[in-house]
């Protein structure tokens, strides 16, 4: 497999896209290697079907430009932070052996964000393991640790611990998550109302990032949260 520099996972496909995508957008104009691992199909979402957000995901990901996206199959809404969850994650973070891991937000509406927060928290610790074996086609794979893990934000506005500016992204954002024709404002649709189906949303996705870069003095940016203390060599490095 490939080597990632930075590996975005979400509960649900359109997790990624809402909570970083412009984040993402930029670390690839950068020249950085991205992957996005989605854990559920999302079949359990009032809007679409597990097949309709399949293809939305990859018309997502094609948009932005990542290297690679999977999808584990876990059952939406169901899926738990155990044993067998864990290695699973722990087999992609080990293939692709990214530096960064995106993921879910640390509390939010949604319970799967939270659980799906945990799982790939604990597995990035456990990935680090080399007594816990895992294996791809056959083959033992090397343990493997993130150096970093940080949470999006996504619909719960919660406080970040630091904000990357995205000034120039949020436009191929936006494109991202309309991918998801099923999931959000389209006034001709028939498909029942959903939290995340209105106006109001989808404009909020532009307003926030407004607001998160009017505090860095940036016309739009993203915001993140950390589990453990983030450390810069010298002051500079603070913008």
């Amino acid at each position: 497999m490939e080597k990632l520099d930075i590996l975005a996972i979400g509960a649900h496909p359109d997790d990624v896209e809402l909570g970083c995508a412009a984040t993402l957008a930029k670390e690839i104009s950068n020249g950085k290697k991205v992957g996005i691992l989605d854990l559920t199909r999302g079949e359990l979402g009032t809007r679409g079907s597990a097949e309709i957000r399949d293809k939305e995901a990859a018309k997502a990901a094609e948009i932005l430009g990542v290297h690679v996206r999977e999808n584990l199959g876990f059952k939406d809404g169901f899926f738990v932070n155990d044993e067998k969850h864990q290695m699973e994650v722990i087999r992609v973070i080990r293939n692709y052996k990214p530096e960064i891991v995106l993921c879910n937000a640390v509390q939010d509406r949604h319970i799967d964000h939270a659980k799906g927060s945990k799982l790939v928290s604990d597995a990035c610790f456990l990935s680090g393991l080399r007594k816990i074996e895992t294996f791809e086609d056959g083959n033992l794979q090397d343990s493997w640790r993130p150096d970093r893990v940080y949470h999006y934000i996504q619909w719960e506005n919660l406080k970040p611990d630091f904000v990357v500016d995205v000034t120039g992204f949020i436009e191929k954002k936006i494109e991202a998550v309309m991918a998801y024709g099923s999931q959000f404002y389209d006034p001709s649709s028939k498909e029942p109302v959903s939290p995340i189906s209105s106006k109001n949303f989808l404009d909020s996705i532009t307003y926030r990032a407004r607001d998160l870069g009017r505090l860095i003095g940036k016309d739009h940016a993203e915001g993140f949260t950390v589990e453990r203390h983030l450390a810069v060599d010298n002051l500079d490095m603070l913008l």
